[in-house]
C-alpha cells in the first residue's frame, strides 16, 4: 500500500466500509438502540451547552442534530458519537461574545481545515508528547470556569450589570449580587442535581439528565414557582431547521479568528 493509498484509506469514511461489509436489520436493531440512548443524553444537555456557551438552546438542539449526522455519516470510527462537549463552552461563549454568531461559525470552519490538514500529515501522534499535567491543568481549568458562569443561574441571582468575563471579577459581582438569592431557583437547582446524581449511582442506565429536565419543569409549573424558564428568556422554539447560508468570512476576521481555531 503506498502512501498515498493509505492517506485515503484513512480518510475514507467508515459508514462506507460498514455498508460494503453487509448490514442487516440486526444491525439497524442495536445501532437504533445506541441511538436512543445518545439522544436522551444529547437532548438536555446540548440545550444546557447552548445556554451556558451565550446562545439560545434551539441552536444547541440544530447544532447536536446536524453535527450528529455529519460526524455518523463521514466519521472514521465505528463507535464514534458526535455531541456537545462541555470542554468547549468557554472557547465558544468567549468566540460568540467577541465576534457574534458569524464569527463563531468562520471559527468552526477554520478549525475543521486544521484539523483535517493535521489528519492527513498524521500530526495527532504529537499528543503523546504533552505532559500530562498540563491536560489535568487544563481540564480543571476548564472545569472551574463552568461552573462559575452557572452560579448566577443556579442561585437565580439578579446581577447588576454584564457578567464579567474573567474569574475573578465575576466571582466578585456574584458575591455582591449574594442578597438577590433565589430560594425557588436554588431549590429547582439543587434538586436537579441531587437526581442526576442519584439516578447514577442507583440506576446508571436510565437517562438522568433528561428524567431531571422533565423533573423539574413539571414541579416548577405545578407548584407555579416563579423562577425564569428557557422560554421567559429566549422564547419558544422554531418547529423546523433554518435553511443552510454560509458565514460572511474575510482575511481580517479570520487572522483575529485564528488563536480561538488553533484552541
Amino acid at each position: 500500500m503506498t502512501d498515498g493509498t493509505a492517506r485515503a484509506h484513512l480518510l475514507r469514511p467508515k459508514l462506507a466500509t460498514v455498508l460494503r461489509e453487509g448490514y442487516g436489520a440486526g444491525d439497524f436493531h442495536h445501532d437504533l438502540l445506541a441511538a436512543l440512548t445518545v439522544a436522551v443524553v444529547a437532548l438536555p444537555l446540548s440545550m444546557a451547552i447552548a445556554v451556558a456557551s451565550g446562545v439560545s438552546p434551539e441552536r444547541g438542539l440544530i447544532t447536536t442534530i446536524i453535527g450528529g449526522f455529519l460526524v455518523s455519516a463521514l466519521g472514521g470510527s465505528r463507535h464514534q458519537i458526535g455531541g456537545p462537549a462541555g470542554a468547549f463552552i468557554v472557547l465558544v461563549a468567549a468566540t460568540t461574545a467577541r465576534f457574534g454568531l458569524n464569527g463563531l461559525l468562520v471559527c468552526v470552519l477554520m478549525s475543521g481545515v486544521l484539523i483535517t490538514l493535521v489528519g492527513a500529515c498524521r500530526l495527532g501522534s504529537l499528543i503523546r508528547h504533552i505532559p500530562h499535567a498540563v491536560t489535568v491543568g487544563f481540564t480543571c481549568g476548564i472545569a472551574i470556569t463552568i461552573f462559575a458562569s452557572q452560579i448566577h443561574d443556579f442561585l437565580g441571582l439578579h446581577l447588576a450589570g454584564a457578567e464579567p468575563g474573567p474569574l475573578l471579577p465575576r466571582l466578585a459581582a456574584l458575591w455582591q449580587a449574594a442578597p438577590s438569592l433565589d430560594p425557588d431557583a436554588l431549590a429547582i437547582g439543587a434538586g436537579s442535581a441531587a437526581l442526576i446524581f442519584w439516578l447514577r449511582r442507583v440506576r446508571p442506565g436510565w437517562p438522568g439528565m433528561l428524567i431531571a429536565v422533565i423533573a423539574a419543569s413539571a414541579a416548577t409549573a405545578a407548584l407555579h414557582l416563579p423562577v425564569e424558564t428557557i422560554g421567559s428568556r429566549f422564547g419558544g422554539l422554531t418547529a423546523h431547521l433554518p435553511a443552510p447560508r454560509l458565514p460572511h468570512a474575510s482575511t481580517a476576521l479570520m487572522i483575529q479568528l485564528l488563536p480561538s481555531a488553533l484552541y
